[in-house]
């Protein structure tokens, strides 16, 4: 999955956490009042990035009269994790790469890695 400009993230950011809210799609006039407060932009700059972001295919879209209602194909979470290991496919060794990672994350993210594997091994993690 590739990155996105800053633009296309701060329309998928209005997006995310609609659907975090609850309001799983949202149209370009949707997106851009919440926006308005932050950013001065044309409706019809909103539209574009919304149009580019499905063609993408970050977004998926369907008719509701004449506006369009846009969606996330995938969630931020998802998003992020396609960004973490296209990063660790550009490296010349994996291995390197992870064990610095985790070398650098705090304790409360070394336990959420832990839980994690052994629920994937089946195994308790260790105390």
């Amino acid at each position: 999955m590739k990155g996105l400009g800053e633009l296309e993230r701060t329309v998928m950011e209005v997006l995310w956490a609609r659907q975090e809210a609850g309001h799983p799609a949202a149209t370009a006039r949707d997106v851009s009042r919440a926006l308005a407060d932050d950013r001065d932009l044309a409706h019809t700059t909103v539209m574009t990035v919304l149009d580019r972001l499905a063609k993408k295919g970050f977004l998926e879209r369907e008719r509701d009269g004449r506006a369009w209602r846009y969606h996330p194909v995938a969630s931020r979470e998802m998003y992020v994790t396609e960004l973490m290991l296209g990063a660790l496919n550009e490296t010349g060794d994996r291995d390197a790469a992870l064990a610095h990672f985790v070398r650098s994350v705090s304790r409360d993210e070394i336990d959420v890695i832990r839980e994690t594997l052994a629920g994937l091994t089946g195994k308790e993690p260790p105390a």
